[in-house]
């Protein structure tokens, strides 16, 4: 954490002397974490020009999906016992994902309207998630979890204008939020710990329109 402080200290000082003009960018595309299905997932992107082929900037995304836990599945399968289907009911969960980082891309192009460039992030992830109580799996119980996140990939820009460009990118995005928790079986009254933690790693591939102003 102290050094996810002293970056942000140097990242914010970066930002504020050396930046001359700014741009927007919206993005959208598809996420996919190890812990869940695939999603769509949505994101702003605002930058400070530091020159011509450098930028600082921050982000933040939405990720969104509603899916059974089949990891989870099997944990209380072989815990509990073969009841498949309370299980699934059990597991099932909706997630949303909040990345906030801090990123930098270098841009290197290829003629006067395109270029290729490379971007890279630090932060924290916000994990919302609604999840099935063990007892009563029909209702609903709520939890936020938090980690370190980083990402890093490249992308392909066009400008269609002065002010304006599209653009498409691949990244990776790393985090891992957790929580423990306690389940105690009303049958045997037998308790278990666990940990539960979703990765939330995986690739991502947007499309955007960046503008600058």
């Amino acid at each position: 954490m102290k050094k996810l402080f002293v970056i942000l200290i140097l990242f914010t000082a970066s930002y504020s002397i050396f930046a001359q003009h700014g741009a927007g960018a919206i993005k959208l595309g598809i996420f996919g974490p190890n812990a869940s299905d695939n999603g769509f997932i949505i994101g702003y992107e605002n930058s400070n020009i530091v020159d011509q082929n450098f930028r600082l900037g921050w982000s933040v995304d939405w990720f969104h999906v509603n899916y059974t836990d089949k990891k989870l599945v099997g944990d209380y399968t072989n815990f509990f016992g073969n009841n498949d289907q309370v299980n699934e009911l059990r597991a099932k969960t909706n997630l949303h994902d909040f990345p906030i980082q801090l990123t930098a891309s270098a841009n290197f192009p290829i003629n006067p309207v395109m270029d290729v460039y490379v971007i890279g992030g630090i932060g924290a992830e916000i994990l919302l998630i609604n999840y099935r109580n063990f007892v009563n799996p029909d209702e609903d119980e709520f939890k936020a979890a938090f980690s370190l996140n980083w990402r890093i990939g490249a992308g392909f820009s066009y400008a269609f204008s002065k002010r304006a460009d599209v653009f498409g990118e691949l990244t990776y995005h790393s985090a891992s939020p957790s929580w423990d928790y306690e389940v105690k079986d009303p049958v045997t009254n037998r308790t278990r710990t666990y940990e539960r933690e979703f990765d939330m790693s995986g690739m991502m591939f947007r499309l955007g329109l960046r503008f600058f102003y």
